[in-house]
């Protein structure tokens, strides 16, 4: 059974998520500050600066608000090249303050950075390389081209050469660095977001099949009595009518379609009952439900449901989650694909645990990439043999980090191994010589006959005959 296709989203649907009311606030922030520098500057340090270049320079990032404000709605999301734009004209708006204040010798420079971390976080590696860029050239003319910072008296405030090339080379490290930092961190939450969405998404179709599988079987138990009616009536017509062909065929047709109903009816509530049944079941049940899909697909099952050291010999019911279920299917789902021929599923219990292992026997896990297994669109670099064998598989680790977050929301605790070295030759590999994943749940935390009664299902409901 394939898997549903979950959204995937990539840079550029990432920048519509920048609200354009979100940098309006940061430019009042910014034009609130450059307002209360200039002032201290001219009022407590008596700079002689370019104060109408500079009140310009300010005044078009208040039109630039205005307009924005007046022009689009408040929930304006911006496009790729809309918050590109933006966020260059921040950028040239705030250099071209530096160029009027002093250069490189203001040690407001470092505001150069804010919109390249921004980009950073909202826009496609292209876009935060062109800004990065724009940054460094800005800072690199600021460096030779400027205003100096002149006192009434004529003193001009300078740095050192050596000091203002350190400060230089500081600035493109910062943008780089802080560009890389924030980047990384973004597209990790990025994907943990889109992963965590698939994984509902996976839960709640699962919820669905469940909650279905119970309508149905309350419609076909609902629906017994008068089909039962019709086909006991149409019994009897077909007796009465043995003299008259047509009508007795009439007849014959309607017991037919009844027994039609009927049939299709049980077959659609064989998924589920509304009853303990659909709640609960044994464990070799659920695990044999949750393998299902893949038993025809030319890889053979195999299945050991026993008791562990010290287990009862009873075996346990669990409850029939929508996570343990579709966590299973996808870690067999796993084994399935990465085999050769065959996949152990076993499952032991004693009185505090309950254990599933999956193994297989094909190559198991890359061995670099064991510690990372369950992160979200994990990719691995593999090598040209490896791509050959799998031309088709470009995993990116999403099926088991929803089979891990599912199985580990229900309690269990998994741990992922591989059955060989990776070094033995064919000859010396045992037979569950692949990946190996154990899930381990406390016995009550998914137990349904913990106490142990054996109550079985409960008392059976009396159904009215009228």
């Amino acid at each position: 059974m394939s898997e549903p296709s979950f959204p995937v989203f990539d840079g550029m649907s990432r920048s519509h998520w920048v609200r354009l009311r979100t940098l309006i606030v940061l430019r009042w922030v910014a034009v609130s500050g450059q307002l209360a520098a200039i002032v201290v500057a001219v009022a407590y340090y008596h700079l002689h600066l370019e104060l109408g270049l500079c009140l310009m320079a300010v005044g078009v990032a208040v039109v630039a608000n205005l307009l924005a404000g007046f022009i689009y709605p408040e929930n304006k999301r911006l496009s790729e090249n809309e918050t590109l734009l933006t966020l260059l004209f921040d950028l040239s708006q705030v250099s071209f303050l530096l160029y009027l204040s002093g250069g490189l010798n203001n040690p407001f420079a470092l505001l150069v950075l804010a919109p390249v971390t921004i980009a950073a976080t909202a826009l496609r590696l292209q876009s935060t390389l062109l800004l990065g860029g724009a940054a460094i050239v800005y800072v690199t003319l600021l460096g030779f081209f400027y205003h100096p910072l002149r006192t009434e008296e004529g003193f001009i405030y300078l740095l050192p050469d050596i000091f203002r090339f350190g400060f230089w080379v500081a600035i493109v490290i910062g943008v780089s660095f802080l560009a890389l930092y924030a980047r990384r961190v973004a597209n990790e939450v990025h994907s943990m977001s889109e992963a965590l969405a698939a994984t509902q998404m996976a839960l709640t179709r699962e919820q669905k099949l469940t909650d279905l599988g119970g309508v149905v079987a309350a419609a076909a138990h609902e629906l017994g009595t008068p089909l039962a009616t019709i086909k006991l009536v149409s019994a009897e017509l077909i007796e009465e009518l043995a003299d008259d062909e047509d009508l007795r065929l009439d007849a014959e047709l309607i017991r037919d379609q009844a027994d039609r109903c009927r049939d299709i009816l049980r077959s659609m509530g064989r998924a589920g009952k509304d009853d303990l049944h659909m709640r609960q079941a044994p464990l070799d049940t659920v695990i044999r439900e949750a393998a299902e899909p893949h038993e025809d697909r030319g890889k053979t099952l195999h299945f050991e449901v026993s008791p562990g050291a010290g287990g009862r010999s009873r075996q346990p019911s669990i409850y029939r989650r929508p996570e343990i279920i579709h966590g299973l299917r996808n870690l067999v789902q796993n084994a399935v694909d990465f085999s050769r021929d065959n996949v152990w599923v076993d499952a032991h219990w004693n009185d505090d645990r309950i254990t599933i292992r999956i193994a297989d026997d094909g190559h198991g896990f890359p061995p670099q990439a064991i510690g990372r297994i369950g992160d979200p669109f994990m990719r691995i670099r593999k090598s040209s043999a490896d791509r050959a064998k799998r031309p088709e598989y470009d995993g990116m680790g999403l099926g088991l980090f929803i089979a891990k977050t599912l199985l580990e929301r229900s309690g269990g605790v998994l741990t992922f191994s591989n059955g060989a070295d990776p070094f033995l030759t064919e000859a010396e590999r045992p037979d569950r010589s692949g990946a190996i994943v154990e899930v381990v749940w406390e016995r009550a935390a998914i137990c349904a006959d913990d106490s142990g009664t054996g109550e079985g299902l409960g008392e059976n409901m009396l159904i009215p005959i009228r």
